[in-house]
Formats: structure tokens, C-alpha cells, sequence
């Protein structure tokens, strides 16, 4: 589970991809879902079956209180193999020995650029001292900053820093303008990347073959940590009649009426067993099995369609097509 914890953070990176809806504001969500309490929290991990947490923002250690409680309560929960870790740009070892207190597992740290040539790592040898925490950093690859990127990753390596994850610089929603400002292109039509991020990146693993470097590209993130997530959400939400898809998502089949009591007895007698459909008066229709739905949907006077929706809290309607072109009832 991803939980971004506050939108709040001390620094101000310029190619910060935080959305507008979180940057800057002291909101909380659980993956797609935004949260008020932090039993919502509880609830969302449990609709995708976690076997761990990310704690984001913003920056966490920004409220402490909050990161702390939630860190408790993710392990009083799920228990100490439910593994958390966290990413900030604080370097700070009294928090950090509070959050490891907590039961925090792993704790990454973010520098700015504009310290990446001059950051001390003495405080971060004393947090992998005198704590239990897995210590790692994560730092954008960001293209004409090479020597920069070289001199963070040597100095935390000689820290004797866990590891460095290093990421393929992106494009995105909150900093798009500023980034083609600056020069930044995009490496392809098909990729929210920045052109020249992955190559730096290699460049810098030939040259430190010893330092324990892991890229992590723009379509690894989106087509395959994304995509788990949705499945083992998927699989825990999805009802008899959904179908999931190899990329997690949700095909059902939808029908549309006015009176949704007078369309479900069209379905029964139509043979659709009661357990393969389910009148949702919320959102005014009626889910079906997309395969029985499909064999039927002729013989029904209301709109009905297929529905690939994403499995996050909100269902979020990916696509819909109509079987029945021409339809009697709304």
C-alpha cells in the first residue's frame, strides 16, 4: 500500500511530481483513496491483501505524530512482517530513532539536488549505527546534473549506506510547464520519462560496479509496481461476477434503469442467477456477469454495456462499451 501521509515538506524541488490535490496540503490517502481517519487506513491495506506499507508525501517526518501513529498501527494490525518503509529528505537521528521505535522497517532518504554536492553523511552514518533501520537513498537521475548524481552516490556509498535506488526523472501533472521550461524533453512518445535519464543512469552503474545502485524506470514504476497493486487489490475486492484482467482492472457487465427493481426481475427471468448480479442503487444500476450480460442483452429494454473499471476505491470507469446500439428504457 502506498500511503501519502501529508502534502507538507520543507523543501522545494523544482521537479516535484506531487499532484496539485496533495502538494502542499495536509491531506492524507491510501493509494487512490483519500482518508480522514487513519482506521481508513486499516481498511484500504486490507482491500488488497498488503504485505507492506510506503509511507510518502510531501514529507512524513513533517508530522511526526501522524507517521508514527500510523507506523503503529500498520503493526499492531498486520504484524512485524508487515514490512514499512519511508522516504524523506530530513536527515534527522532523533526522529529516526523514534520512527524505528515505532517499528519502522526501512527508511529512505531523498536529498534535494541543491545538496547533492554538498550534503554531510555523518548523521546518516549514525542512523545506521545506532539503529535497526535498512538506511537507503532515492534520488532522480536528472539529465545534464551528472557530476552531482556522482558525487551523492560515492559519498553515500562510503557512508555504508544499503542501497541507492535511483529513478528514471518523469514528467508529470504538477511539473510539466517548468520542466519544458528548462529544456527537458520527453525520451518518447509513449513514456512520460525525460530523454537522457536512463543512459546517465547506466553510465554511472559501469563506472561504480561495486556501489549497489538499482534503477528504477519510468515503465517499471507505472507498468509493473502499479499494475501488482491492482491485482492483489483486485483480488480481494472483486465479486463473483467480475473479471479481472491481466492488468488488474475490472470488466463487468452494467445495466442502466429507471427502476432498478422492475430491471433485476428482467434479469431473473432471463435465467441470470441472483449471485452473478447485484442491484448497486448508489450508483443507480445494475452489475451483471459481463459474460451472461453479453448473451442477453438484445432481449432487454435498457442500456447495458461492458465496464473495464480500475479496482481503487473510487472505481474509477476505465472504459465502457454498449452491447444494444438502440435501447427502449434508460
Amino acid at each position: 500500500m502506498v500511503l501519502f501521509i501529508t502534502g507538507k515538506c520543507g523543501t522545494d524541488c523544482f521537479y516535484c511530481p506531487v499532484s496539485p490535490e496533495k502538494k502542499g496540503k495536509d491531506v492524507i490517502f491510501a493509494n487512490e483513496r483519500r482518508i480522514s481517519e487513519l482506521s481508513e487506513m486499516l481498511e484500504e491495506a486490507e482491500s488488497m491483501d498488503a504485505a507492506g506499507t510506503g509511507i510518502t508525501g510531501g514529507d512524513p517526518l513533517s508530522n511526526m505524530d501522524r507517521t508514527i501513529t500510523a507506523i503503529k498501527m500498520l503493526k499492531e494490525h498486520f504484524g512485524s512482517e508487515h514490512h514499512i518503509h519511508l522516504y524523506t529528505s530530513m536527515i534527522d537521528l532523533d526522529k529516526a530513532k523514534k520512527l524505528c521505535e515505532a517499528g519502522l522497517d526501512e527508511i529512505r532518504f531523498h536529498p534535494p539536488m541543491s545538496q547533492w554536492e554538498t550534503m554531510s553523511f555523518d548523521v546518516v552514518s549514525k542512523i545506521i549505527s545506532d539503529t535497526s533501520l535498512d538506511v537507503g537513498m532515492e534520488v532522480p537521475a536528472i539529465p545534464g546534473n551528472e557530476e552531482k548524481l556522482e558525487k551523492v552516490v560515492v559519498a553515500a556509498a562510503k557512508a555504508g549506506i544499503g542501497f541507492i535506488n535511483i529513478n528514471e526523472f518523469e514528467f508529470s501533472e504538477s511539473n510539466w510547464n517548468m520542466m519544458e521550461d528548462l529544456g527537458f524533453r520527453v525520451k518518447d512518445d509513449l513514456s512520460s520519462a525525460v530523454a537522457g535519464s536512463e543512459e546517465m543512469t547506466i553510465a554511472l552503474m559501469k563506472k561504480y560496479p561495486e556501489i549497489p545502485i538499482h534503477f528504477c524506470s519510468s515503465t517499471f514504476k507505472d507498468g509493473v509496481q502499479l499494475r501488482n497493486r491492482f491485482i492483489r487489490r483486485a483480488n480481494v475486492i472483486a465479486k463473483e461476477y467480475d473479471v479481472i484482467t491481466e492488468d488488474g482492472t475490472i470488466l463487468k457487465g452494467v445495466v442502466y434503469a429507471d427502476d432498478l427493481r422492475e430491471a433485476a426481475e428482467a434479469l431473473i427471468r432471463l435465467r441470470v442467477p441472483k449471485d452473478l448480479m447485484f442491484v448497486d442503487e448508489k450508483r443507480n444500476r445494475i452489475e451483471v456477469a459481463s459474460w451472461k450480460l453479453k448473451k442477453i442483452a438484445k432481449r432487454l429494454p435498457y442500456k447495458s454495456y461492458i465496464v473495464e473499471e480500475y479496482p481503487t476505491f473510487d472505481r474509477m470507469e476505465v472504459e465502457r462499451i454498449p452491447l444494444v446500439a438502440n435501447n427502449m428504457k434508460s
